[in-house]
């Protein structure tokens, strides 16, 4: 593919070799946000459109609100990796993954200017416009990969999207409150928190047990909707928002 007409309109096109037909998917019906986790910017960009790295996204927004697209929505492209949500196991197939240019946790991980965040709403909106996409399928990477991915990070500013018509979010409750679940912990209130992960979308064995699996989601739950403390206790804060989240679904949704 030589090139292609943006589906964007304010988005430069540099196409990507890596991508191919989506899998038993006509559409895309999610969104999956990721920050680049590289040095530089342009460093990224060359990456996602290299043969040889064996991954891309749709689209990537620089520090400076530029939007390029590498690959059209109509195809798959690799962003997503393994990964799971709501009983999907090929994100792929189902999304549209968007790469946000930020340095990350290993190179310096620092807030989203504002100009960014603005194009990153833009195209969104645009995106959700042109596709049946429910609020609570806007993800992090960190959503559908726990544990093997962290970003966009504790510092993406989930809620301005949410206010902005981009996601599914709820003021969280203050940081802390008793009781408190943590790694080792069994019984009824920990199968119910399992439960209600699951039911919200990410992929947990429903055991009762507070295992080493239960606290990463924890912390990946807490890392999108209720950042201030990212730690993997399940506080009074973390399951008080989860539970909000939940009766904010539409019926039809839970």
């Amino acid at each position: 593919m030589s090139g292609f007409s943006p589906d964007h309109s304010k988005a430069e096109v540099r196409v990507s070799p890596n991508f191919g037909p989506r899998v038993g998917v006509a559409r895309p019906d999610m969104i999956i946000v990721h920050y680049t986790g590289m040095k530089t910017g342009e460093g990224a960009e060359a990456w996602l459109c290299a043969p040889e790295s064996q991954v891309s996204s749709h689209y990537l927004v620089h520090e400076d609100g530029r939007i390029v697209q590498m690959v059209r929505e109509s195809d798959r492209a690799w962003h997503a990796g393994k990964s799971f949500w709501a009983g999907a196991t090929d994100i792929n197939s189902h999304s549209i993954g968007i790469e946000i240019v930020n340095p990350g946790h290993e190179f310096g991980y620092r807030s989203f200017p504002a100009r960014q965040i603005a194009s990153v709403i833009d195209l969104c909106r645009g995106i959700i416009g042109r596709y049946p996409i429910p609020p609570r399928r806007v993800l992090a990477h960190s959503d559908v990969a726990p544990g093997r991915k962290v970003d966009p990070g504790e510092r993406f500013p989930w809620r301005q999207l949410a206010d902005a018509g981009v996601g599914h979010f709820v003021a969280p409750a203050r940081a802390g409150g008793k009781p408190v679940l943590a790694e080792g912990d069994s019984g009824s209130s920990v199968e119910k928190l399992q439960s209600m992960l699951s039911l919200y979308g990410y992929g947990i064995e429903i055991t009762g047990s507070f295992d080493q699996q239960t606290a990463t989601l924890v912390s990946a739950f807490q890392r999108h909707f209720r950042p201030r403390r990212v730690d993997g206790l399940a506080d009074r804060s973390t399951v008080d928002t989860l539970s909000r989240l939940l009766e904010a679904l539409p019926a039809t949704q839970t």
